[in-house]
């Protein structure tokens, strides 16, 4: 069984880079980020809460996210184990997370802060069907028309420059701090997450492999 944590500001790839390993090692692929999402699109008792927190740039409270994740991980659908992508964010959700689960690596993609603002303000959201693109590398064969569905896209409401930059300013403050614990652990493979997707998978999946063997 393999329990991973991923970590790096939001627009460093840390999602696809889960979801790739999680298929290559048949793990669950656990995001905050989706679990978020799901409970907006359906109108649960958290989503107007949440939206109108994500919509300001500012991170879920501690409490909320706490709960989520307790109890997502609790319905014990990981077999083999899980990859963890948002999750935790500060000092106090890493004690919280720690007091409950032994996790063998913390996988820490980094991209400097100048490439990520390109990354995220180039996103955009298909409005019909929920497809992902990027006007950097994954442009729409007609602009602004999913290529699947024929759907508007659209900017997602919190990648405004302003909320990007609040992002970046909470992880240096509060996360940063977090991989500085997990690192006196011993738990941190830190990766270069400017290369193409394809390079930093196979560097992930050799550090790991190299970390296992300690």
């Amino acid at each position: 069984m393999h329990k991973y944590v991923i970590m790096g500001v939001q627009g460093c790839g840390k999602g696809t880079q889960a979801k790739l390993l999680a298929d290559h090692l048949d793990l669950v692929h656990i995001s905050v980020g989706d679990i978020f999402r799901w409970n907006i699109q359906n109108h649960t008792k958290l989503a107007a809460r949440i939206r109108r927190i994500v919509d300001s740039g500012r991170l879920v409270p501690d409490d909320i996210v706490a709960d989520i994740i307790h109890a997502r991980l609790g319905e014990h659908d990981w077999n083999f184990g899980f990859i963890l992508d948002g999750f935790p964010r500060n000092r106090a959700q890493a004690d919280f997370f720690l007091e409950s689960y032994d996790i063998d690596a913390v996988i820490n993609i980094e991209v400097p802060d100048r490439v990520v603002l390109d990354r995220v303000l180039s996103r955009r959201l298909c409005s019909a069907c929920g497809l992902d693109y990027n006007l950097i590398h994954h442009r729409p064969a007609v602009p602004d028309r999913c290529d699947v569905c024929g759907g508007e896209l659209v900017t997602r409401a919190d990648d405004t420059e302003a909320a990007i930059r609040k992002r970046l300013a909470d992880f240096h403050t509060q996360t940063k701090p977090v991989l500085e614990l997990f690192a006196r652990k011993e738990l941190v493979v830190t990766i270069d997450g400017t290369a193409a997707v394809d390079t930093v998978q196979a560097e992930i999946r050799k550090r790991l492999l190299a970390q296992s063997r300690r």
